[in-house]
């Protein structure tokens, strides 16, 4: 729910000061230029429907693009190199109404439009990494949804439109988010049942490759099935709208693996409770984490907390290419300060000095896959040695008791 967890606390000030609210979206938008997106009448040619990531629940990010920077999703590594976003989210386009035509139309704000137009900057190179690109569509207070289309040759040419615009700016699929509509406003409808399954029905049709996604929020949530079609068959994923919470979408045709209780707001959701609703994700089998407000600032540390509790391991931040190489922790469960990432080799003390290890300091270590580790107790590979191959969230689990104990290391 955006209203209080997502998009209130970047609006709340202009909407209580500003009575002209309704010529903004929800996202904050620009509209000094209010015309539709064009629409583009060519086939859409489909890559995987299925985001690539590392094996485990896919980690899923809402960047709001109006004042954070998208490629920023493509920065965080797990230690073992692999990305740790699967799907990055441009939050938001608009549906917008057309007042003589009678119609919805799909509109971008000044800065989506920077982000869609300049896609081999901003898109491309999350492609490149792997990771998933979609656009989130969202409602702009002028009374047009996703859920209120008259008829079902309206629902498919709002589907055309959103088809249209995958195809041109070379995206990955459309998000859906049924907040901010203001059904009834310049004299439309109220949702009804077939709106929602219409849309997503058309939509599949057009873009039999693409990801769909919905956000499980708005009136479109109560609408999931019409005449015997379910809008889980037709969508790829979906996920909780409330940040901090664990709640289970109730989306009829979607199994656990497509599914997303476990919703947080980087920026105001504690990492105790992140690291609670990841462990909560991975007992359940659940095949979606939902991240929302990813700012520019590093925030590697707090993020930590998903990935340890999702993967088993902890997340890099990078605006390169990560090292590949071993990682010691100074605490357990891959906390405290981290060195850097060490590759193959044989370290005495002074040689791991130089990547920021710490004489007797060493509580956990990310190993990548297929490595070996042997560390010693003393320096020049004396002493008592621990061989490992996969990472070791606590050395003090190991036999005899490695915890604070590591001088050299060979790494093979």
């Amino acid at each position: 729910m955006r209203t209080f967890n997502k998009l209130f606390l970047a609006k709340a000030v202009s909407f209580v000061m500003v009575l002209t609210l309704l010529f903004f979206s929800a996202c904050k938008k620009d509209v000094s230029n209010t015309s539709p997106d064009p629409q583009i009448n060519k086939s859409v040619t489909g890559k995987s429907a299925l985001a690539v990531g590392v094996s485990g629940p896919k980690a899923v990010c809402y960047v709001e693009v109006n004042t954070e920077d998208l490629r920023n999703v493509g920065n965080y590594y797990l230690a073992s190199g692999q990305q740790l976003f699967d799907i990055g989210i441009i939050f938001a386009a608009n549906i917008n109404y057309d007042t003589v035509a009678d119609t919805a139309q799909l509109y971008f704000n000044s800065q989506v439009t920077t982000v869609l137009s300049g896609a081999a900057t901003y898109i491309k190179p999350l492609q490149n990494k792997g990771i998933k690109v979609l656009l989130s569509i969202l409602g702009n207070h002028e009374g047009a949804g996703i859920c209120n289309f008259p008829t079902q040759a309206a629902a498919t040419a709002f589907a055309k439109q959103l088809s249209a615009a995958v195809t041109k700016y070379g995206l990955d699929g459309i998000d859906f988010d049924d907040e901010y509509a203001d059904y009834g406003t310049n004299g439309t409808g109220q949702p009804n049942a077939f709106s929602f399954v219409y849309l997503v029905t058309a939509l599949r049709q057009l873009m039999p490759t693409k990801i769909i996604s919905f956000y499980d929020y708005g009136p479109a949530a109560s609408e999931l099935s019409y005449n015997g079609v379910t809008v889980g068959s037709k969508v790829n994923y979906s996920w909780n709208a409330i940040y901090g919470t664990f709640s289970v979408p109730n989306v009829p045709g979607l199994s656990a693996s497509s599914l997303g209780p476990a919703a947080i707001d980087i920026q105001n959701t504690s990492a105790s409770t992140a690291a609670s609703l990841a462990t909560q994700t991975v007992s359940g089998s659940y095949g979606i984490y939902l991240t929302y407000n990813l700012p520019n600032s590093d925030v590697h540390t707090y993020l930590s907390s998903v990935s340890n509790a999702l993967y088993g391991q902890a997340t890099v931040y990078s605006t390169g290419t990560p090292a590949t190489g071993v990682t010691f922790y100074q605490d357990i469960n891959y906390g405290g300060t981290v060195t850097s990432a060490i590759p193959k080799g044989t370290y005495t003390l002074s040689q791991l000095q130089a990547y920021g290890f710490v004489d007797n300091w060493a509580s956990s270590v990310q190993i990548p896959s297929g490595w070996t580790v042997i560390m010693y107790k003393n320096d020049s590979f004396g002493g008592t040695s621990w061989t490992l191959t996969s990472s070791n969230a606590n050395f003090v689990n190991l036999s005899p008791n490695a915890n604070d104990a590591v001088t050299s290391v060979k790494i093979q």
